[in-house]
């Protein structure tokens, strides 16, 4: 599987359209009965009864996250409401080796949080407490159930908001931003995730609480924070993060280009960055994912436009009219017919209204469809994107693109109709091919995504096995009972200490006894 299903047509859970590289992973609830009967009597002991779910029917809420073709129904979930409860009930699942899975809102899009049929589900969505906003210190601590745009909300009456807006931003957590280095449009001026978490206290494996980072720009000692980042939930579960808030910048500006050709749009996008322009966002969307956002939303983008692109500028007035002089010559010169300038932010929302809710208006145009995330250089757009317009031309797979242009960060739209016998697997096929033109290109198999259990068969693609056994190592001295998400990002079940693959010694530093104090 490469990607997630816009729709999902099975009666209950599909454990047979698991990934093989999954399968394994999910386990039998039979396997850990007592354990996980353990589990929950520490857990109803910790917190309410509606902090506890065993009822076979509402279990199978959880039984998927955004990628909602890949379903497992979990023994147990738990919504605790403070981290004591948290650390409890994951030191419980250590001490009867029951493996854990730590979902937000359920958004993702590459099956990180696929429950374990074997293991219990943490659900943090009831941990939503703003705990504080430090205007003097541009900073903002924060629990992990706490939604990405209330951030932002909480700060704006202080001069500031919380630059990384993933498309989802209204609905997504920023405990699972923080596990996937979730992006979003202005993550091109002002980086993703990473570059906004400064501290986090982290529940680890074994069911204690650490601090990483803080308050300070930069901690001493080994950068843990950089590696929990973006871990996917492999290496313990957040608690609270404390984020960078960014000051309200004195102008905006948000343009909306039309362009005749992908070609054309994209080499405007190249010309731009490459004049020392950088923009908060550059977005663009190809004619059939603007005729999805039409159908869904009324945008009114340009009539006859084969791509647009989405601009905006932000920072001190005179720097913006700089910028907004060099962007309109550049796209000019590179045959943009329209060019409009929101004159309001009624106008700015109705533009990025319809780049917003461009997955969901798929489903406008086609019954199904394929969410891809990929990542090439960005000077290789024009060349990829044709290759992709042949890869559609050729299978008779429709593709709809709409993406990051500014960092090319791909998100093609693969669309079929399930109820056509073979019309997924084709789908399938062209979107694997695509991860393999982003490869091909320099590029990398998920941006802002993760890798979940969906493209964990395409990190051998990536990597050398001594890549994935140091990264194994990383794993295993946080985790080394294999508890936390297990299953997820690498392509095989591994035990720590162990090699997959066709080698059949023991990692160099597993040999020289060393592994526990890497």
């Amino acid at each position: 599987m490469s990607g997630t299903h816009g729709t999902q047509t099975s009666a209950g859970p599909v454990l047979g359209d698991t990934p093989p590289e999954a399968t394994a992973a999910t386990g039998e609830v039979g396997d850990n009965a007592a354990g996980i009967a353990a589990v929950g009597r520490v857990a109803r002991e910790l917190m309410p009864d509606t902090g506890v779910i065993s009822d076979p029917t509402q279990l199978r809420t959880y039984e998927c996250d955004g990628l909602a073709h890949y379903r497992v129904t979990p023994a147990l979930v738990v919504l605790p409401e403070t981290t004591e409860q948290l650390a409890g009930v994951v030191r419980a699942c250590a001490e009867h080796g029951v493996p854990f899975v730590a979902r937000g809102s359920g958004t993702g899009l590459s099956g990180g949080a696929l429950p374990r049929a074997d293991g219990v589900l943490v659900v943090t969505s009831r941990m939503r407490t703003i705990r504080e906003v430090r205007r003097a210190d541009q900073r903002a601590v924060v629990e992990p159930g706490v939604i990405n745009l209330d951030v932002t909300r909480a700060a704006t009456g202080e001069g500031y908001y919380y630059a990384p807006d993933p498309s989802s931003q209204q609905i997504c957590s920023i405990g699972g931003n923080l596990a996937e280095n979730s992006g979003g449009a202005h993550c091109l001026k002002y980086g993703f995730t990473s570059n906004h978490v400064l501290g986090a206290e982290l529940v680890t494996p074994q069911g204690d609480v650490v601090q990483l980072g803080g308050l300070a720009p930069d901690s001493p000692g080994y950068d843990l924070l950089g590696t929990v980042v973006g871990s996917e939930g492999t290496l313990g579960i957040a608690t609270t993060a404390t984020v960078r808030l960014v000051r309200l910048p004195e102008e905006v500006r948000t343009l909306l280009v039309g362009f005749r050709s992908t070609d054309d749009a994209g080499a405007a996008t190249s010309a731009i960055i490459g004049s020392g322009v950088l923009p908060a966002a550059i977005e663009m969307m190809d004619a059939l994912a603007i005729e999805a956002a039409e159908a869904a939303v009324h945008c009114n983008y340009p009539d006859g436009a084969g791509a647009v692109l989405v601009i905006e500028l932000d920072g001190p007035s005179a720097e913006v009219q700089h910028e907004y002089d060099v962007v309109e010559r550049l796209c000019q010169e590179h045959g943009s017919f329209e060019l409009r300038l929101a004159i309001d932010a009624t106008e700015r929302a109705l533009i990025w209204k319809g780049r917003k809710s461009a997955f969901a208006a798929v489903g406008r145009i086609s019954p199904d469809y394929i969410v891809q995330d990929g990542v090439i250089p960005r000077t290789a757009l024009p060349e990829v994107l044709r290759a992709i317009a042949d890869l559609s031309s050729s299978s008779g797979v429709r593709v709809a693109n709409v993406f990051h242009a500014g960092d090319g960060n791909l998100h093609p739209l693969v669309l079929f109709d399930d109820a056509k016998p073979g019309a997924g697997d084709a789908a399938e096929k062209v979107s694997g091919a695509i991860l393999d033109l982003c490869i091909s290109h320099g590029g990398a198999i998920t941006g802002e995504h993760g890798v979940g259990v969906d493209k964990a068969a395409y990190m051998p693609k990536m990597f050398t096995d001594d890549d994935l056994d140091t990264m194994q190592l990383v794993r295993c001295a946080f985790d080394p009972g294999n508890i936390s998400n297990p299953g997820k990002i690498f392509p095989t079940p591994r035990l720590c200490g162990e090699v997959p693959g066709k080698r059949k010694h023991a990692h160099p530093l597993v040999e020289a006894g060393l592994a526990d104090a890497f």
